[in-house]
């Protein structure tokens, strides 16, 4: 459906948002309630009130761009603990489940490799140097 790269972030918009508004709108919407800029190239997420239609904006080079989507049945669900927050980061898979019907929490997830959790745990790990009575032995 969407095909992003990775260094793209995605913000839902936590509170539903009248889907009426244009551009200018939701880019002040952006700028305003959640504390993004418009123009980073990042894609931002917003609902309406029934749930039924999402629209994504982002900016394109030259120019913003919308994506507007509308369910004839059911509604997307945006995560639950969004609710204290004016954005939420998500993934791009993430997204993919939103808009495709899905409920994260359902998903079974496998262990995967992430740079990140590496990055911690080489941190906190002990490296043993020459002077170390214990290689020594």
């Amino acid at each position: 459906m969407l095909s992003l790269p990775s260094v793209v972030r995605i913000y839902l918009h936590a509170a539903p948002v009248n889907l009426h508004f244009a551009f200018d709108r939701l880019a002040n919407i952006v700028r305003e309630e959640m504390g993004q800029d418009p123009l980073s190239g990042h894609l931002f997420v917003f609902r309406n009130r029934r749930g039924d239609r999402v629209k994504l904006l982002f900016w394109d080079d030259d120019g913003y761009a919308v994506f507007y989507k509308r369910l004839e049945q059911g509604v997307f669900r945006f995560p639950a603990d969004a609710a204290p927050t004016r954005a939420v980061q998500v993934s791009v898979s993430e997204l993919s489940l939103l808009l495709w019907g899905i409920a994260p929490e359902s998903v079974r997830r496998h262990k995967r490799f992430s740079l990140e959790e590496h990055r911690a745990k080489s941190s906190t790990r002990r490296i043993p140097s020459d002077s170390d009575p214990a290689r020594k032995k």
